[in-house]
């Protein structure tokens, strides 16, 4: 019997990993609010479902966009034929449109440079491909996304060096650790061909600030490496300082453009990873080109397109959205940070994206990645919360754990709270502060008083009833 190649038996899928075993406990066990509230909440998701009223009402207001129904069957046989790899002008046009407005129509974004992908993930191995060979190195500042050790390097066979940042400056890009990662990779024979920074942070919810992306800039000048910004996360940022994109940065200082990508996608910032709009922007001729031929692998469907631009081409439509998304999304950021205080939980100081990063620390029995493994069984299996440990982000400190706000309506998110404070309060009263244990009592009137003024009401999540979804309502 023949075998299987190289890459289909190989590890280099990267689901060997406590993120994504994380993912497979939820699946066997996953919580209903109602069916099922003994089983694991999923908290391991970046999604963002806090501005989906907004967007459903748009859906309601505007059925045609769909395709789906008379007013939209006009555009049916036109959407449904073959499209140019390049995509659809109109849709180019919005999502240039977009990125601009989400970063305060400081930069202009020119839609020709628009390629298409299936969803961040598609964009970046599609990056990687027209960056690097085989064998060669991207470096990654730590700690970062797990998926990037699939996405970049299972097909492309490029290798990752890691850019250890400490939490002793909030994991803070340093031209040091910048010159250590690259030094070690030349040190094993690596040649660097780029640097992939993530901005906003996933999993620190933090973001890059003016002087450090100067300084990121400057670092690839020099050694005259491509610099990859992952800027999936721009619009969540929720509360100063505000959002600066490294397409400012080029316009401050002095830098080869050719040298400079950014990776985008509405999967966070709208809410829409089944919709799989990925996107490629590339200052450089060259990658515009041979990522373009490269998309015909997972080119965006056209009735998405057509959607995306009829929504994203109305400007009072964008405008509210990045207005009330970021509402919604500091009110549950305020609330949730706040309910984990409550209990002797903090985190990482963020500002953006839709988690933050835990700090359970003090829980650990030692100091080592064994301990934290150990404290992520009690969590999944006892607890029952799905959240990821720092190691599967290549932190390289134990006991920091990403845990996802947003993707949950109100009352499972309660549920989820409840647990912890149950754990915190029965196995961990000592690094809870004795003035707020005192007050248990206290505690369970205090979250209802003031919930009110962190959460809007409507919020539902995808494992609690729905009522009809705004597509399905549309007319027919």
């Amino acid at each position: 019997m023949a075998g299987m190649s190289k890459i289909a038996t190989g590890n280099g899928h990267g689901e060997n990993s406590a993120y994504f075993d994380g993912w497979k406990a939820f699946e066997k066990n996953p919580f209903h609010l109602t069916d099922r509230r003994d089983g694991v909440i999923q908290m391991g998701l970046a999604e963002n479902l806090l501005c989906f009223d907004f967007i459903g009402k748009w859906l309601m207001e505007h059925p045609e966009a769909s395709l789906c129904n008379g007013e939209g069957v006009s555009k049916f046989k036109e959407t449904a034929l073959f499209q140019d790899y390049h995509g659809m002008p109109e849709f180019r046009r919005a999502v240039a449109n977009f990125m601009a407005k989400v970063r305060g129509d400081r930069v202009e974004f020119d839609p020709d440079r628009i390629v298409m992908s299936g969803g961040a993930t598609g964009a970046h191995e599609m990056v990687a491909f027209c960056l690097a060979d085989p064998g060669e190195a991207i470096l990654v500042p730590t700690p970062y996304y797990p998926g990037f050790d699939r996405d970049l390097r299972w097909r492309t066979g490029v290798e990752l060096v890691p850019v250890i940042c400490e939490s002793s400056n909030n994991f803070k890009i340093t031209r040091n650790a910048l010159e250590a990662a690259y030094g070690k990779a030349q040190e094993a024979n690596l040649r660097v061909k780029g640097l992939l920074i993530t901005n906003p942070s996933n999993p620190l919810g933090t973001i890059l600030d003016r002087e450090t992306l100067k300084s990121i800039v400057s670092f690839i000048n020099e050694k005259n490496i491509h610099l990859i910004g992952d800027e999936i996360y721009a619009a969540t940022v929720f509360m100063e300082p505000e959002f600066v994109s490294i397409s400012e940065i080029i316009e401050e200082v002095e830098c080869n453009r050719d040298l400079i990508h950014i990776v985008y996608s509405l999967s966070k910032d709208m809410g829409f990873p089944g919709f799989r709009v990925g996107i490629v922007y590339s200052y450089n001729d060259a990658v515009v080109s041979c990522a373009r031929k490269m998309s015909s692998f997972g080119l965006v469907s056209s009735q998405t397109q057509h959607l995306i631009a009829s929504m994203l081409s109305d400007d009072g439509f964008v405008d509210n959205f990045i207005v009330k998304s970021k509402e919604q999304l500091l009110k549950r950021h305020k609330y949730f940070t706040w309910r984990l205080s409550q209990v002797g939980i903090g985190s990482l100081k963020s500002n953006a994206g839709l988690f933050i990063w835990m700090d359970l620390r003090k829980l650990l029995k030692e100091k080592t990645f064994e301990a934290e493994m150990d404290l992520w069984q009690v969590i999944i299996h006892e607890v029952k919360l799905n959240v990821s440990p720092g190691s599967s982000f290549h932190c390289h400190e134990p006991g920091w754990f990403r845990v996802c706000f947003a993707n949950m309506d109100d009352n499972t998110m309660d549920v989820a709270l409840s647990r912890i404070r149950t754990f915190m309060l029965n196995n961990n009263e000592a690094v809870v502060p004795p003035n707020k244990l005192c007050r248990r009592s206290s505690l369970k009137l205090s979250f209802s008083r003031r919930k009110d003024d962190f959460m809007s009401p409507g919020i539902m999540s995808p494992h609690s009833p729905l009522p009809q979804s705004p597509l399905v309502r549309t007319r027919t």
